[in-house]
């Protein structure tokens, strides 16, 4: 019977996909036998390979002691690894243990060898990584073949690849694609184990298909799929229900009602967010710095250098600015995203590459982007959202990296807020008098140019707006249709937000605004979203130091749903006796 007909084989494949897991724990010590291991290496050797080179090898590993050195090698680098993470991350990741090294009773490590097939094999000329990649199908084989056979693989990758090697007594050229650890389990869990631990959420398919051309997304049969519009979509109004709940708990909590004042209606609103009380702690939390350079930077608004903004991304990666001190402080993971930077930058731990364009143009002499790099720079910090929360950020936190930002954000502010330019224009990194007279005489005259008042948000995001507001709007609302909190930072995010809101008020349930900034566009800002900043230190650097500084406020107005005792609970009394 043909493949095609056969509906029961079609579906048992479905299905052996669907439910094959990475195993962590929970190995029994009953052996595989010879048989069923034999049939798991058959389907890996099955897989297919660039110009039929089949460069795996299996190293099958019984012996108890050899398993507990690999344990021993595993654990080590383990270690290393939990101590980059940040707190909230170490606590999930504890669980996670490698102790299948030693309870399974099979161990298999799976070698690449990419000179196999002479000098010059089929389909490795111009891309000589496929030999890992196929090795990499092979497996994929094992691992299908294993649960088709009732039988568990975790895979083992915390490894010093030379210490591996020197172990298992490999040859020097062959390289370790996977670590398996094989053998029958107690139970399958319903999900991945990281899913399950929080760890990291699968991203739908939809987020993953595009027709013809990379960013024309649809499902195959379904027409093309505009981001921005099914974002916009997908933001639904605060949960009514949830935030009567969370008022009621807040009512009855052992404190007089009201007193912990403006966290009490951040809570009530992340509960209303999320569609439940109490809501999810937001931790682990997760600060992205979009950066990009400007075109108006050539009038002359800033004394600073443009080079200050790669300077400064890569001071960023290196730990040393104060986003990073910050960010270490209240346990948080950074990310840049080089959005429109002008000069090239080097790959970094830490850096996504996502330039749009090199900078803007100047928004004095035309609009600063055309329409398709508005759209695209939004669309990025719709990704970049999406890719935080579903690595597993459970808060977002707005930062942003580029000189001459101010000018445009402040442009922006008064073209959504209908505020005088003077009004909104502030001094940015310090200039002095004569550069802000001349600051706010630019703005008034990208205005008048442009005149946007009536216009779409998009166009008048484009025409005197930033890359990084572009991706900062998307961000804003990437997090709003996952309902997951996004902390504003200071003048460039509240732009930002303003172009957001524009596109969908109720993105703003999402929203918390971390401070006040010194610059004077921001207060207007907060006011016309009617937002209340947490915290007022006059603060104007930028790069999201005022969220990260506020993530606590927000973390404690959650937990104190989580873990305060009602009066019924403590047996304390909800009202003062009367005599």
């Amino acid at each position: 019977m043909s493949w095609e007909s056969d509906a029961v084989h079609a579906d048992a494949v479905q299905r052996v996909i669907a439910e094959r897991r990475d195993l962590r724990d929970g190995f029994r010590p009953d052996p595989v036998d010879d048989a069923t291991l034999t049939r798991v290496l058959e389907a890996a050797h099955r897989a297919p390979s660039v110009g039929l080179t089949q460069p795996w090898d299996f190293v099958i590993i019984r012996d108890p002691e050899r398993r507990a050195r690999v344990h021993a090698l595993a654990e080590r680098q383990r270690r290393i690894y939990a101590g980059s993470l940040v707190p909230s991350r170490a606590a999930r990741f504890d669980g996670m243990k490698i102790e299948a090294i030693r309870e399974a009773p099979v161990n298999i490590a799976v070698t690449c060898d990419p000179t196999r097939g002479g000098r010059n094999p089929l389909g490795r000329h111009s891309q000589p990584r496929t030999a890992p990649y196929s090795v990499a199908c092979a497996v994929q084989n094992l691992w299908l073949a294993a649960r088709a056979e009732n039988v568990g693989v975790g895979w083992v990758s915390f490894f010093d690849e030379r210490e591996l090697n020197a172990e298992l007594g490999l040859p020097e050229h062959l390289e370790v694609v996977a670590y398996l650890c094989v053998g029958y389990v107690e139970a399958f869990p319903p999900a991945p184990q990281l899913a399950l631990s929080g760890w990291a959420h699968r991203r739908p398919l939809s987020w993953a298909v595009h027709n013809e051309t990379y960013g024309r997304r649809g499902l195959p049969g379904e027409d093309t799929v505009n981001l921005v519009d099914e974002t916009i979509a997908a933001i639904r109004p605060l949960d009514e229900a949830a935030m009567r709940d969370a008022r009621d708990l807040q009512n009855r909590l052992t404190k007089p009602p009201g007193s912990l004042g403006v966290l009490e209606e951040v809570s009530v609103r992340l509960a209303g967010l999320a569609g439940q009380c109490p809501p999810p702690l937001p931790e682990p939390a997760a600060v992205a710095v979009f950066a990009a350079d400007h075109g108006v930077h050539a009038r002359g608004v800033t004394p600073w250098p443009q080079e200050v903004t790669a300077q400064m991304v890569a001071n960023f990666l290196a730990g040393g600015a104060v986003v990073n001190a910050f960010a270490r402080q209240v346990g948080a993971e950074v990310s840049v995203v080089d959005v429109g930077v002008a000069a090239d930058l080097d790959p970094a731990p830490g850096l996504l590459p996502r330039k749009i364009a090199k900078g803007t143009a100047d928004l004095t002499r035309g609009p600063a982007m055309t329409a398709d790099q508005a759209r695209r720079a939004v669309e990025t910090g719709i990704e970049v959202a999406r890719d935080l929360v579903s690595g597993g950020a459970r808060c977002l936190l707005t930062g942003d990296m580029g000189i001459a930002n101010t000018t445009a954000s402040a442009a922006l502010v008064a073209a959504f807020t209908g505020r005088p330019v003077a009004e909104v224009t502030g001094r940015g990194t310090g200039i002095d008098d004569a550069t802000h007279a001349h600051k706010i005489s630019v703005i008034t005259a990208a205005l008048e140019l442009h005149r946007p008042a009536g216009r779409p948000p998009l166009e008048i995001l484009a025409a005197v707006g930033g890359l990084e507001h572009a991706a900062l709007a998307g961000f804003i609302l990437g997090a709003a249709a996952l309902r997951v909190p996004v902390v504003l930072d200071g003048v460039i995010a509240g732009a930002a937000a303003l172009v957001a809101a524009a596109l969908c008020p109720d993105a703003l349930g999402a929203c918390v605004a971390g401070h006040r900034s010194a610059e004077p566009g921001h207060s207007a800002t907060v006011s016309h979203l009617g937002l209340h900043p947490l915290v007022d230190l006059e603060l104007r650097l930028g790069e999201g130091t005022g969220a990260l500084l506020a993530l606590p406020l927000v973390q404690g107005a959650v937990r104190v749903l989580h873990e305060v005792a009602t009066f019924d609970s403590a047996g304390v009394s909800d009202k003062p006796s009367r005599t």
